[in-house]
């Protein structure tokens, strides 16, 4: 009985791939599909390959012109600053994510935290903001509509044309011509991802993780399950063609564009975020209560002064064996930064909230739940763009701190203070360059293989409740046709 219920279900297959094979509009579906995924494929390997050149060598160029600049001022090489730059990941050829809006360098100097900048649909026509053809929109978006249009008609033809009955009386149960019509859907399906497999294979070779890519690819493919899952469903429903067609488009749009905005508008309504303007009188605010690290005699400062005069034990700061002004300009840099890191992480913390929200509701729609994996697997979502966004804050403090060090301990107060009085003057007032060997190569990694996992968990959950919960459908749908 099994040899016989898998031999209807391969000649089922078999006849549906016949089909299709005869009707230009398939053929046509299926070419157009494998043609966009593969190339977006390579459009984005070779975009990504040329940013990731692009981005390390203008990171050495950055530490080098810093590294070879002249004797000068310590706060002046403050002022002057330099660039991290964050190289793609592997993935990223195949997701892109949240990349190409946040930014992918950030100008690190003194008394200020930058934001990231250069994103890449921030310097793009209106008309590419609506979503780029990279290979997970192709697959997410474009190709359930293909799977739509060859299959929409699978069991409702069969009604139409009055096989159906025929085929149930010959002995071909519902469950075999529904299965028979999956897999052929599955057949299509595959061959639309192939071209991402092989890209898949390619980031391995790059040094991504197997386990990752091999995740990735299977979370896709069972996107595209729930879509031939939906497809048999409707076309089970309705007894036209033209009703399961009509079906499938609603839920195509409804699962498509309309809940992801849904998803994205309720997760700013429920966790609102201060605007760029509002934000920065609130951090201006909170920075005047500090005082002003560039003048030594701010009141501020008058607890410092006693302090480090008791310390060394002398009356005044010119008697001070460290430069008082590096000494103000250090502890100044450092609570500046601590308030900034708290307005820093604040933003995040609400960033993080809002996508957390959005992520929920993958349990209403596939697209929501195959997005949010995608790009947690490949390393371009929020949470690896807020890591970046530490580490170089981490990185500027402390290329801030050790040039205040450096004014501090190697440029004596009375030179400093009169390094305006002429060039003779402005000449002691400067340190050696080899103080600028500061700077070390900055590389950013996203997280390892088993955190990234560990963190689209949920994604990859909603995804098999989707399946299972279609699958009942089907069954139950089975049940009232038999």
């Amino acid at each position: 009985m099994s040899d016989k219920w898998k031999t209807q279900v391969w000649i089922v297959a078999k006849d549906e791939l016949r089909y299709w094979s005869r009707s230009k509009l398939a053929v046509s579906v299926l070419v157009i599909g494998i043609i966009l995924t593969l190339s977006s494929v390579v459009v984005t390997a070779v975009k990504m390959h040329e940013l990731s050149e692009q981005r390390q060598a203008t990171q050495n160029k950055s530490e080098e012109t810093f590294l070879q600049q002249p004797d000068r001022h310590p706060h002046r090489m403050v002022h002057y600053g330099h660039y991290a730059f964050r190289v793609p990941a592997p993935l990223s050829m195949l997701d892109p994510g949240v990349d190409a809006y946040t930014g992918n360098s950030i100008f690190l100097e003194g008394h200020r935290q930058n934001t990231a900048m250069f994103a890449e649909q921030k310097q793009t026509t209106g008309l590419t903001k609506l979503g780029s053809l990279s290979p997970a929109f192709i697959v997410q978006v474009i190709a359930p509509l293909l799977l739509v249009l060859i299959g929409y008609s699978s069991i409702s033809r069969e009604r139409e044309s009055q096989t159906l009955t025929f085929l149930v009386a010959q002995g071909v149960s519902f469950y075999s011509l529904i299965i028979g019509k999956g897999v052929a859907l599955f057949f299509v399906a595959c061959l639309v991802l192939f071209p991402l497999c092989i890209s898949g294979v390619f980031t391995v070779a790059q040094g991504e993780s197997s386990l990752v890519v091999a995740s990735f690819l299977l979370a896709y493919l069972l996107y595209l399950v729930i879509w031939i899952l939906f497809i048999l469903l409707i076309s089970a429903l309705f007894s036209k063609s033209s009703e399961s067609f009509s079906g499938l488009a609603i839920v195509w749009i409804l699962v498509c564009i309309v809940m992801p905005r849904v998803a994205s508008s309720t997760a700013s309504v429920s966790v609102p975020i201060e605007g760029k303007l509002e934000t920065d009188f609130a951090v201006i605010a909170a920075l005047r209560q500090l005082g002003d690290g560039h003048n030594a005699n701010d009141p501020a400062f008058n607890q410092l002064k006693s302090s480090l005069l008791k310390k060394y034990k002398v009356g005044s700061v010119e008697e001070l064996p460290i430069n008082f002004r590096g000494a103000v300009a250090s502890a100044s840099e450092a609570e500046l930064t601590k308030v900034l890191n708290q307005f820093a992480e604040e933003r995040m913390q609400k960033e993080l909230r809002q996508t957390q929200v959005a992520r929920l509701f993958g349990w209403l729609s596939p697209k929501i739940a195959i997005r949010s994996f995608s790009m947690i697997s490949a390393g371009t979502s929020i949470e690896t763009h807020h890591r970046f966004l530490r580490e170089t804050e981490e990185l500027r403090f402390k290329f801030v701190q050790s040039l205040n060090k450096t004014h501090m301990e190697q440029l004596n107060y009375i030179d400093d203070i009169n390094r305006n009085k002429g060039q003779e003057e402005n000449r002691k007032a400067r340190v050696s360059a080899s103080n600028w060997k500061i700077i070390q190569g900055f590389k950013f990694s996203i997280d390892d293989a088993s955190k990234r996992l560990s963190r689209g968990l949920l994604g990859l959950m909603q995804l098999l409740i989707w399946i299972a919960l279609l699958c009942f459908l089907i069954r139950f749908i089975g049940r009232r046709t038999l």
